[in-house]
């Protein structure tokens, strides 16, 4: 018989046995487990059994020109860095104050459209933004409900050096909303509010936001802008930046590339900044071309209004042409009714090169060089 004291010193001395026995067994199994996620991770997934599809031979293959590499390397989409973004919110906004409002149409015009312009200045945090982002504007006063007007967004019209080049200011350009409801005509909040403030006045701001309309870091990129009415304003910014003398000695970003501006209006005197624009095609001849579609005053090749879209078919082998390249951004920018239109047209004019556009624009958007900008 073994006495208890015996028993204890018998299990004691087990002990450092049983542990290097766990130890060892515990070890084992790491390893395996290890090995196993290695082999996981090289290990490719086995095909899955498909029934085998006829080869399906499309246009493209017996055309010259071939489909955007959206695939390969060159066109992975990068990543803005330094963009600032919500320097100031809708609970903390900087009050800017107006330093010019002027209309921007011509005699004979449809509606209202303003170009307004805030000192940035007295910020602090200083309210910095980059070509393609946009500020939101906080109307005075109350609602029907006696809330405070919710605020709305505005793209900037602006390069980063403002209008002056001395880095201090703001521009947006605004149209005034107006609509017909049970015989009466209603005028927006805030787009009224922002086309009748003075200079002089305070105006509460917010952002900036938006990294979907940037512009891309390499000179030589082509920009094809699609825009109409006050969708011009960020293509206002891009192109001040490509082709403004000024802007340009202040940048390290000098364009090399193609800009393609389809501007749509109703009439000749809705044109928005034609001045400037006629100035860049006549100094940038080899950089820059404007395509204007005037709904009221010219006509499609059907006899009906000349519409952007129209413009896009049009010009569609051209166009297509500079889509193969990977280097070419598309921007849109207007009223959302013009994405219909503007979708239908690529449409067709990617099956004149035969392309199939619904395969086409998720691999621009996924390569990042179609951006859109609709409200």
């Amino acid at each position: 018989m073994y006495s208890q004291a015996k028993v204890i010193a018998g299990g004691l001395a087990h002990i450092p046995v049983v542990i290097a026995v766990f130890y060892f067994i515990l070890t084992t199994f790491n390893k395996r487990a290890l090995k196993f996620v290695e082999q996981a991770k090289t290990k490719k997934p086995e095909p899955k059994a498909v029934e085998p599809k006829k080869p399906v031979v499309s246009k493209a293959e017996n055309s010259k020109i071939e489909a955007p590499k959206t695939d390969s390397p060159a066109v992975v989409k990068k990543k803005h860095a330094d963009v600032p973004v919500n320097i100031y919110r809708p609970k903390t906004p900087f009050e800017g104050t107006v330093i010019e409002n002027y209309s921007l149409l011509k005699d004979g015009a449809i509606g209202r459209v303003n170009h307004i312009t805030f000192d940035l200045k007295d910020s602090d945090p200083f309210l910095n933004y980059v070509e393609g982002q946009s500020i939101g504007i906080m109307p005075a006063g109350e609602d029907a409900n006696g809330k405070p007007h919710k605020l709305r967004l505005y793209s900037i019209a602006s390069t980063r050096h403002g209008d002056d080049f001395n880095g201090n200011t703001v521009s947006l350009c605004v149209r005034q909303l107006q609509y017909e409801k049970d015989g009466e005509t209603i005028n927006g909040v805030c787009s009224t509010y922002l086309c009748d403030i003075k200079p002089g006045d305070k105006v509460k701001i917010t952002g900036p936001v938006g990294k979907e309309m940037l512009l891309p870091d390499e000179e030589d990129a082509n920009i094809v802008m699609l825009a109409t009415g006050t969708g011009i304003a960020p293509m206002r910014a891009y192109l001040r930046r490509m082709f403004e003398p000024t802007e340009k000695e202040k940048n390290k970003w000098n364009f090399k590339g193609k800009a393609w501006l389809f501007m749509g209006a109703p009439k000749s005197a809705n044109l928005l900044y034609e001045e400037d624009l006629q100035r860049y095609l006549t100094d940038n001849p080899d950089n820059f071309k404007y395509t204007k579609a005037i709904s009221r005053e010219q006509q499609n090749t059907k006899g009906g209004r000349m519409y952007i879209q129209d413009r896009v078919l049009e010009s569609a082998n051209e166009l297509f042409n500079m889509i193969e390249d990977e280097k070419t951004h598309i921007y849109l920018c207007g009223l959302k009714g013009m994405e219909p239109g503007i979708d239908e047209a690529m449409t067709k004019a990617a099956q004149e090169k035969g392309l199939n556009w619904s395969e086409l624009r998720p691999q621009l958007k996924k390569a990042g060089r179609w951006h859109v900008e609709t409200y």
